[in-house]
């Protein structure tokens, strides 16, 4: 991709954020909108979000325990490191990353399909803003329901460390108990919440944009589709250590 390319996507992209962010024409339709995408996004999400957090909580602890075979290590130092990878990493950048593919791909999906059967077209006849009507509301509703699936991350990742600890024997629950608690800190919390927040914006907007510019047929919607979710979960990498650099 030569630069010029790169700065015209750029620039095509914030264009299209700007008509996004302008006062909706209906209020009432906009609430009912973003009622519409919180399930959508957000409720259609706990299921993969927390089956893939208990599994990985119950890896995290298995890991840390069979590397920590030095008998110097006290046992809570397992539960300790459990929790921080979940709340600094796993329950905002992972779950991120996954809520770019089925979000994300989602999304490209719906918008790109009613750019090619000219939906968006007659939204525009109409004299709606097109842009304002179908993303800003996907916008809204991942700011609302991704801390939430963070939340719920974090609490069945510790909960699957937990299980995992206490059926292979490798830590005694008092021991995985007292590690949780050991030196907490609660603005690792605020930290996960923030970085999921940021890139919730991103998943939809990049994606709704990828969906919006669908340009032929139904193999470009699935192009369209594949192009979010490269893009997205890129953008999201790139955030990641931003953010980390910034709050930490």
């Amino acid at each position: 991709m030569s630069f010029y390319n790169f700065f015209y996507y750029i620039g095509r992209y914030f264009i299209l954020m700007r008509r996004v962010v302008s006062k909706p024409d209906d209020s009432k339709q906009f609430f009912a909108n973003v009622s519409r995408e919180i399930v959508v996004i957000g409720y259609n999400s706990i299921s993969i979000v927390a089956i893939i957090s208990f599994f990985m909580g119950a890896v995290l602890t298995l890991q840390t325990a069979y590397n920590m075979t030095n008998p110097l290590y006290p046992d809570y130092l397992i539960g300790l490191g459990t929790r921080d990878s979940i709340f600094l990493e796993f329950s905002s950048t992972i779950v991120g990353l996954i809520l770019a593919g089925k979000v994300g791909s989602n999304i490209a999906s719906e918008i790109g399909t009613m750019r090619v059967t000219q939906q968006i077209d007659a939204l525009e006849i109409m004299g709606v803003n097109s842009a304002n009507f179908l993303i800003l509301p996907k916008v809204t509703a991942a700011i609302c329901t991704f801390p939430v699936l963070c939340i719920v991350s974090m609490i069945v990742g510790i909960s699957g460390g937990w299980a995992a600890g206490e059926l292979s024997g490798e830590v005694p629950t008092s021991q995985f108990v007292y590690g949780i608690q050991y030196m907490f800190i609660p603005y690792y919390i605020l930290y996960s919440l923030i970085k999921i927040t940021v890139f919730g914006v991103i998943i939809t907007s990049i994606s709704s944009y990828f969906g919006y510019f669908t340009d032929g047929g139904a193999l470009e919607v699935g192009r369209s589709s594949t192009k979010a979710v490269v893009n997205s979960t890129l953008v999201i990498l790139i955030f990641n250590l931003i953010l980390t650099s910034v709050l930490l």
